[in-house]
């Protein structure tokens, strides 16, 4: 068994993103990693839930939103909930953030923190996000943008399997182009032997939250 933490792996990990690739006009990337005082909320996070050495499941996302993990530097967690419920004491303007909300509303539905972070890590197929306008622009939004940030998804996600501590089997949060993109990717290097997509929380929060229980229950079922 590897000395190394999952919370070491992770961390790490972040510290090392970058995006070399000459990006389209207007088009700016969020590295929140490079801000030595979220990345000290990330290392408490962090090391409060994954100091330890147990194998879990993947999710991946699209990429991090402005006021999500752009901000925060962890995935689908807004400062409200990283302060609220996390119980991380931060610097953010408490905002709270759609996506957040759904996810969070998952995992005090599975047991909480402890018992979701226990088995689950939540990544994106790019762990840095992207602006432009002053708006969030998803990797696959610019034929531009996507060509030129898939050799970095590319390298991300193979340095992230490479680890060996994560189930062969992958969840997707986005059901179309998201869940496409990654099967392309996959039918070519193989990271996963299956890809389970599931509706992005975005889209539920903007779109279905009439139907919130419903796609809670979803969730919950995918996670078992």
């Amino acid at each position: 068994m590897s000395q190394v933490t999952v919370s070491e792996h992770i961390l790490s990990f972040f510290k090392s993103l970058g995006i070399d690739a000459s990006l389209p006009r207007g088009v700016t990337v969020m590295n929140p990693y490079l801000d030595p005082e979220t990345f000290t909320l990330c290392q408490a996070f962090f090391e409060k839930y994954y100091s330890d050495h147990k194998n879990r499941k993947l999710i991946l996302g699209i990429n991090p939103g402005r006021l999500g993990a752009g901000l925060t530097g962890i995935s689908f967690t807004d400062p409200v909930r990283l302060e609220r419920i996390c119980g991380i004491k931060n610097h953010f303007v408490k905002k709270p953030e759609l996506s957040s909300e759904f996810v969070f509303k998952v995992i005090e539905e599975f047991g909480g923190p402890e018992a979701f972070f226990g088995q689950f890590f939540i990544s994106s197929l790019s762990p840095l996000g992207f602006i432009k306008g002053g708006k969030n622009v998803n990797y696959y939004d610019l034929p531009a943008l996507e060509k030129k940030v898939t050799p970095f998804i590319v390298q991300t996600l193979t340095e992230t399997m490479s680890w060996g501590i994560f189930d062969k089997e992958v969840l997707c949060l986005g059901e179309g182009k998201n869940y496409r993109f990654l099967e392309r990717l996959n039918s070519k290097h193989g990271w996963f032997s299956s890809i389970t997509p599931l509706p992005h929380p975005r889209f539920i929060m903007q779109y279905r939250r009439k139907k919130l229980d419903e796609y809670t229950t979803a969730y919950l079922k995918a996670l078992e």
